[in-house]
């Protein structure tokens, strides 16, 4: 079913041709419509078709005539021609093609039979050559088996190389050849027996063993009666089988006695041909030196072939010098200054046998003396020698164990000002107290000038939290007051405590200190001068004296007298001689230094050296300071677990940087005084550096016990939390205690309690932050408070030299007294906090401190609102109290 054409495409044009339009009729027929009238149609439309055309090719040909019966003549006979041609080609076809008589048979029959003759004649010639070269091969070979065999050698090289002629330039016809195959057999065969023989009689005319070396003038040929020359034998051998004995030669040369020479005792003995080696104590080696090449210069050299009698000498030149270089000049170089003299004599003869020899025997380059450019510079080779021995040896001493190094105790005297306290002086009352006594080592008020006279100020046996009168305070409404319980005047300080957590640490006194061979009179370590800041302190323990315990009870009778400024006053300058432990690891480098020093100097003043472009012993003085840089930049690596990791190694270290940093600076180190100073203050910065981190690392060691076990101190009315914080202050006591334990003795006093008071300062700090920054504290938690605060009292013992003098804590530990009067305001009434702090006791307390802790430690009452606003206008001036 043919597929129907949609109505919207394009329709095919109409056929233009007849034959075309009566296809698509009989396409279009169908069954129904197809019969004989309709096919008879198109029979007729063809025929009529048909006839219109013939009848329009008639009129053309009509309209044009006489050119159509031109064409159609010329037609014609072009039509002859090919005719007549084409048996023309055919009859010379046959004449040229036929078998027998035709022309291409007969040229090709008389072609073969040429080429024929051709090939014959070049077959007689080919075989005649080949026969002829096989036969002066032959000829040649048998000649070449003969000389071989009468040991005429040198003749069978000649004869070897005019067969290698023979054998290479042979017709084609004999290239692959049999015959070829079996005569380059047996002549490669004939040419080995010469090769072997040749280098059969090398070994035996030249002879090298570490005991002796033979060159004789000839040899017999073995199985012959030929002698053949040294020089016939050297240029009989082949290129590459001289270059490999001469490359042997000179290997066992250099070895068994060059280098051999120049490394044991070994004696030349110099015959006819031979050289011989006995060991022996002879020195002058390179005497022996010079007998060697002279021998080879006067019985192998001449005797080479031309292309190796330059050649081989020279490849001499670089592996003698290096030889004389590595193992006579550079590896006898002296260690100290007294060997140099003879060691110069060395050196010179060295030169001397490289202008002789090296460049004159055998031809090595002027421009490439090495030897003589190496003696130019001997001093700085010695010096830059020495100074790799004198690093190594210090490298060694640094890294070795300190236990394998004795520690020394070391004095230093220190110039210092003593600065002291600025003392108080209480204006007595009328009436005073009986039994009453003034402060800090004070009597009365009669002796304070004799008291500025002698200094002892701080050295007081008086207690400033004593009350001798009790006068009764109403307490403060509202929220319960701290401190009405009466307590013990010696609980201020922890005296009478006996807290547990401090049974286990031993009590420092003064008859277990360290420093116990200084005598007992002698100054104690220099105390930093207290602060006007302080001195009020220190006054506000004066004023007490006299008064009852800051407990809830105020005095009864007379006002409380009024502490006046006094002038500060400074003791004179105090020589203060203290010790301290250097590792004897130290005190040897520090020899290494002063040694290198005093070499320095006399090489550069002997004029041992010619004059050259650098100075002499400036390179053997710039050591020193290399010696200190490396033990700054080696110990704390090769050291640095135990430093990380022990609490005394650290401060070791930071006193042997500052042990040798002073002792370098009374060296003169001359013309590197610059350099040595540099490395001396890095030293110094490097000492003081680890001492100071080492004391960081600790405050922050306390810091971080305190604020992961206290958290704060908040919440310490619960038990658990109390004994969280108990313990977190008792691990710091000990460590504190143990960590004084282990510094003790090894720093100087004034360091040690810099050092301690430095952490003490970090733990009282801590505490005294985060109890201030309660914003409440109920009755039971600040009589915790205060219980948890008196645990660090005992650390006041560290501070204490002498049991019969009260301890310095306030001049390395600045808190303190604040520390102190925090425990008692814990437990204080408010009217104690305000006659404290109207007397200037509390001016360690910012003012809003002590708001904050007046409000965390009272209800809200007008009391504490009075006392707060009396708190808010300030502490009072110097001169009002």
């Amino acid at each position: 079913m043919a597929f129907p054409i949609p109505s919207h495409l394009p329709r095919r044009a109409p056929p233009q041709d007849v034959s075309s339009s009566i296809l698509n009729k009989i396409d279009a027929a169908t069954n129904e419509s197809l019969n004989a009238a309709l096919a008879s149609s198109w029979i007729q439309e063809l025929n009529d078709t048909i006839y219109a055309t013939k009848k329009r090719i008639h009129e053309r040909i009509h309209e044009d005539l006489p050119q159509f019966e031109q064409q159609l003549e010329s037609a014609k006979s072009v039509q002859t021609r090919l005719q007549s041609l084409t048996s023309e080609v055919d009859g010379l076809s046959d004449k040229l093609s036929r078998p027998e008589t035709g022309l291409i048979p007969t040229l090709i029959n008389s072609l073969t039979e040429h080429a024929t003759l051709t090939q014959e004649n070049t077959d007689a010639n080919v075989l005649h050559d080949c026969l002829s070269h096989l036969l002066r091969c032959r000829t040649k070979l048998e000649s070449l088996d003969g000389l071989v065999n009468a040991g005429k050698l040198p003749d069978a090289v000649t004869a070897c190389k005019e067969m290698e002629v023979l054998l290479t330039n042979v017709p084609p016809p004999l290239v692959h050849s049999d015959v070829l195959v079996d005569l380059k057999n047996k002549f490669r065969s004939a040419k080995a027996r010469t090769e072997d023989q040749l280098s059969e009689a090398y070994t035996r005319i030249i002879s090298v063993s570490p005991d002796s070396f033979i060159v004789r003038p000839s040899v017999q040929v073995r199985q012959a009666e030929t002698i053949l020359e040294l020089p016939d034998v050297l240029s009989s051998l082949s290129e590459q089988s001289l270059a490999n004995h001469l490359n042997i030669l000179r290997r066992d040369l250099m070895t068994n006695y060059v280098d051999r020479i120049l490394q044991e005792d070994i004696s030349i003995t110099i015959s006819s041909n031979e050289i011989s080696c006995v060991h022996s104590s002879r020195k002058n080696k390179i005497d022996s030196l010079s007998n060697v090449f002279s021998f080879l210069s006067t019985h192998l050299f001449p005797s080479l072939p031309q292309f190796q009698r330059v050649q081989f000498p020279r490849s001499l030149c670089k592996p003698l010098s290096l030889s004389v270089l590595n193992n006579l000049l550079i590896s006898s170089l002296p260690s100290s200054f007294r060997k140099l003299p003879p060691f110069l004599g060395l050196v010179r003869h060295a030169v001397e046998f490289e202008d002789k020899f090296i460049i004159g025997i055998l031809g090595g380059d002027r421009h490439d003396n090495s030897i003589h450019n190496w003696a130019d510079g001997v001093a700085g080779h010695y010096e830059r020698q020495r100074r790799l021995q004198i690093l190594d040896a210090a490298r060694t001493l640094i890294v070795s164990p300190r236990n394998k190094h004795e520690v020394l105790t070391m004095e230093v005297e220190l110039q210092t000002e003593s600065r002291q306290a600025t003392v108080v002086p209480v204006q007595a009352d009328d009436n005073p107290p009986a039994g009453d006594e003034v402060a800090w080592g004070f009597d009365n008020e009669k002796e304070d000038a004799r008291a500025e006279a002698e200094v002892e100020g701080l050295e007081s046996n008086g207690n400033g939290w004593e009350f001798d009168d009790e006068i009764d305070v109403e307490s403060d409404g509202g929220k319960p007051e701290n401190g009405d319980k009466e307590d013990d005047p010696g609980d201020a300080w922890g005296w009478n405590d006996e807290d547990q957590s401090s049974e286990d640490v031993p009590e420092e006194t003064a008859w277990d200190d360290p420093w116990g061979d200084i005598p007992a009179d002698d100054p104690a370590p220099p105390v930093p001068s207290l602060t006007t800041h302080e001195a009020a302190d220190t006054s506000a323990k004066t004023v007490n004296k006299g008064k009852t315990s800051v407990n809830g009870k105020s005095p009864k009778t007379a006002a409380p007298t009024v502490p006046h400024k006094p002038p500060e006053k400074r003791p004179p300058k105090l020589t203060l001689t203290e010790t301290y432990l250097v590792s004897g690891q130290v005190t040897e480098l520090l020899k290494i230094v002063e040694n290198v020093l005093n070499e320095g100097v006399e090489l550069a003043a002997s004029n041992i050296f010619p004059p050259s472009k650098s100075p002499i012993g400036n390179l053997l003085l710039q050591t020193a300071p290399s010696v200190v840089d490396l033990y700054k930049a080696l110990y704390p690596v090769v050291f640095g677990g135990e430093l990380k990791t022990t609490s005394d190694a650290p401060v070791r270290f930071s006193n042997d940087c500052l042990y040798l940093s002073q002792e370098l600076e009374r060296i003169d180190a001359g013309a590197v005084k610059d350099r040595m100073q540099e490395s001396q203050h890095r030293l110094e910065i490097l000492g003081n550096s680890w001492l100071d981190d080492t004391i960081e690392h600790h405050r922050q060691s306390v810091d971080e016990i305190i604020r992961d076990g206290a958290v704060g101190f908040t919440f310490t009315g619960d038990q658990d939390r109390y004994d969280e914080c108990e313990a977190a202050l008792n691990k710091v006591l000990q460590d504190i205690k143990r960590l004084a334990q282990r510094w003790k003795g090894i720093l100087t006093k004034s360091k040690y309690y810099t050092a301690i008071g430095s952490v003490t300062e970090a733990v009282l700090s801590r505490v005294l932050e985060d109890i201030l920054a309660l914003d409440d504290i109920p009755e039971v938690e600040s009589r915790r408070l205060a219980e948890l605060c008196r645990i660090l009292h005992a650390l006041e013992g560290l501070f204490v030299e002498n049991s019969e003098q009260p301890s310095f804590v306030v001049a390395y530990a600045p808190s303190w007294l604040k520390y102190s009067y925090l425990s008692e305001l814990l437990e204080a009434s408010m009217a104690d906090i305000t006659y404290l702090f109207e007397e200037g006791a509390l001016v360690d307390f910012e003012v809003d401190e002590l708001v904050r802790l007046v409000r965390a430690l009272f209800a809200d009452t007008s009391l504490r609102t009075i006392t707060i606003n009396k708190l808010l206008q300030g502490h009072p001036s110097r001169s009002d109290s």
